[in-house]
């Protein structure tokens, strides 16, 4: 007995008042928890994106050195706000009649669909290759903030 009261009672007389402590702790704790989820959520609603605003370009290279100074020429002229550069891919390609096949370093290129005409022909004036690979992609979706950021970066 506790209290006076049999064990049972005391269980029951103290279950209400639990209850009540632990709805409001979890309530408390998914307040915070709903808040920060709902301002993400309202965050990434109210950015407005029209598909294909935004273009992924890609540019093979003979090497590193070639990549690195493109690149930076690329962000410096705000052709584009990001230039990724991915190195040691093989290419395979059929060049005068001949299937060759070397090692090349790829830019992935993220910049305004507008400009890829400019970065086009800036690639095609520094670039060592008679033909440069410049092929790009329209963005469909993507995550708000990061396309904001390449918008506010890269200049109509």
């Amino acid at each position: 007995m506790r209290f006076g009261l049999p064990a049972t009672e005391g269980l029951q007389a103290g279950g209400p008042l639990r209850a009540f402590f632990g709805i409001a702790l979890l309530s408390v704790l998914m307040l915070t928890l709903l808040r920060t989820v709902g301002l993400r959520a309202f965050s990434m609603a109210s950015e407005t994106y029209m598909s294909g605003t935004h273009s992924a370009a890609f540019v093979t290279c003979p090497n590193e050195q070639v990549a690195k100074d493109l690149a930076r020429g690329i962000v410096e002229k705000k052709l584009a706000a990001c230039v990724n550069i991915v190195p040691k891919i093989t290419s395979v390609y059929e060049w005068q009649g001949k299937i060759q096949e070397d090692s090349e370093v790829l830019l992935m290129i993220k910049t305004r669909s507008s400009k890829v005409a400019s970065l086009a022909e800036y690639v095609r004036s520094n670039h060592p290759y008679e033909v440069a690979e410049v092929i790009s992609l329209p963005i469909e979706q993507g995550n708000p903030p990061y396309l904001k950021w390449l918008g506010d970066v890269v200049p109509e």
